[in-house]
């Protein structure tokens, strides 16, 4: 099987150990790509949902073998825990096995851009409101994205392509547009800080490349909704995959 090669591949948000997450995609987007280098950019393995109900299938187990044997075959692979795997925060500047793990990361493309790699959760301040309104806000995202799992199951069986109901959701509700806006300034303005050409993040499963207020923002989205990742390519142009139709797609140019 031939793979498509970049020099950069970032995914996040995988949520091995969430029931919802379309591991099969993520499977074979992992089987379809080779990269010099690969970002975990957080929440990677679900630990928070594990720790109330456990879930690893082989199916999971097969997605994080395929991350090593990457790591072991020579890809450099770098792990950015997020807020769902903050356990291996503690172990910034190390490392498990081939796989280096970090707070922030500043990454060189192969035309000179500086970004600076987060998983994004220190922007969201949904996760510093009360505890009961931010599990609520949690059962609710959880409903909606197993109403999806369900969705998709008939849908693969009228071969039908794979549908986000929670994409198509925040898209129509204007609070949920604020949020992700508002998200996006504070990511920018921290990078503006930094002293970056742009900045990489996850966290919100919302995938965008763009250009805000003068620097590169790209989100790598997610592997519960909408199966995507940010790729540079080796001339260093930053592009977005959308695995759910295996279809790559520029969305916006973004260089200095």
């Amino acid at each position: 099987m031939s793979k498509q090669y970049f020099r950069t591949i970032w995914i996040s948000d995988t949520h091995l150990g969430n029931k919802n997450t379309q591991a099969g995609l993520l499977a074979d987007f992992l089987d379809s790509t080779e990269s010099e280098k690969l970002f975990l950019l957080g929440d990677i393995v679900d630990l928070w949902k594990m720790s109330k109900k456990g879930h690893w299938p082989k199916a999971h187990q097969d997605v994080l073998k395929k991350i090593f044997d990457k790591a072991r075959a020579g890809t450099e692979v770098i792990y950015i825990p997020g807020n769902h795997d903050p356990f291996f925060r503690d172990f910034n500047g190390l490392g498990i096995g081939h796989i280096s793990i970090h707070e922030e990361y500043i990454h060189q493309t192969a035309n000179g851009q500086k970004l600076l790699l987060l998983h994004g959760d220190r922007f969201d301040e949904e996760i510093t409101c009360a505890r009961w309104l931010f599990h609520f806000a949690d059962f609710l995202y959880e409903s909606i994205i197993t109403v999806n799992r369900h969705l998709n199951r008939i849908r693969a069986r009228l071969n039908r392509p794979y549908w986000s109901l929670s994409g198509a959701l925040k898209i129509r509700s204007k609070k949920v547009r604020s949020y992700i806006t508002e998200f996006e300034q504070k990511v920018i303005a921290y990078g503006k800080e930094q002293g970056v050409d742009g900045v990489v993040c996850g966290h919100i499963h919302q995938p965008k490349l763009d250009r805000i207020n003068g620097l590169i923002y790209a989100n790598d989205g997610d592997w519960l909704e909408s199966c995507s990742a940010l790729v540079e390519t080796t001339d260093g142009k930053l592009q977005l995959m959308d695995w759910s139709i295996k279809t790559a797609h520029h969305l916006q140019p973004a260089t200095a």
